[in-house]
């Protein structure tokens, strides 16, 4: 493993991505096409969805490791499926100096979901970042909300009182009750009801694919990345947002 580039300003960017096990609109399982769209990004975090690991259907491979290894960076994977041998759940991703602080299932109705806690440094700040992968039911959604609102995730006093980002495929639209609490809560892009939609990655007709910051955070921009290698890696187009540390 290479040694970190440090980021010599406090701007970062943080890209969040539901890959569909590495299988393309096109049905073809390919874990590289999906690390040459991050990699083109250049994001300097990564948030994933929809990883297998060590799953019969995708070949038994370890996704996130094989990513991370693409990219030379360091991943922290949570499955929130766990039968046996096979696994399959989200990661962050990062080759800045970072420690794992939490992973745990949330209430879930029908499939198992679940959310990672990394701290990153960025210019030898800490900087919080959560990823989720919220259900498919209305109200499902607003119980995981609700539950990674509390103490012991973005209510927890070490992401109040420091940077923090959080975001993942929420599977809610803009105009959700989920992303009006969150965006109350949290912040987010001025755009982001007006931002491409990032699926179906194909013809996008809904914006499921969210990342939102705390006060300590700014937001410089976000953007929905549609290269010809995107639409056709997953069924979900990845989110890009550049952020700046707020100073004092």
């Amino acid at each position: 493993m290479n040694e970190p580039t440090p980021i010599s300003t406090p701007t970062f960017t943080v890209l969040s991505y539901n890959v569909h096990s590495c299988i393309g609109t096109d049905r073809k399982l390919d874990v590289k096409r999906v690390a040459d769209v991050i990699a083109e990004s250049a994001a300097d975090i990564v948030l994933l969805q929809e990883l297998d690991v060590g799953r019969k259907r995708t070949g038994g491979t370890d996704q996130a490791a094989e990513i991370a290894s693409h990219l030379r960076m360091d991943p922290h994977f949570h499955p929130a499926l766990h039968l046996e041998e096979e696994k399959y759940g989200d990661a962050i991703m990062t080759a800045l100096p970072s420690q794992h602080k939490r992973s745990a299932g949330i209430p879930s109705w029908g499939e198992p979901r679940g959310a990672i806690w990394v701290q990153v440094s960025v210019a030898g700040q800490p900087v919080n970042i959560v990823n989720t992968h919220l259900g498919l039911r209305r109200g499902e959604r607003m119980a995981q909300t609700l539950e990674l609102l509390g103490k012991g995730w973005l209510g927890h006093p070490e992401q109040m009182e420091t940077p923090t980002i959080f975001g993942g495929d929420l599977n809610a639209v803009p105009s959700s009750a989920v992303f009006k609490v969150l965006r109350d809560r949290l912040g987010s892009d001025r755009r982001a009801g007006r931002l491409r939609p990032t699926f179906p990655s194909r013809f996008p007709l809904l914006r499921l694919d969210h990342l939102f910051c705390n006060a300590h955070v700014e937001i410089i921009d976000i953007d929905v990345l549609a290269t010809p290698l995107a639409v056709k890696a997953s069924d979900h187009l990845p989110l890009l947002g550049t952020f700046r540390l707020r100073q004092g």
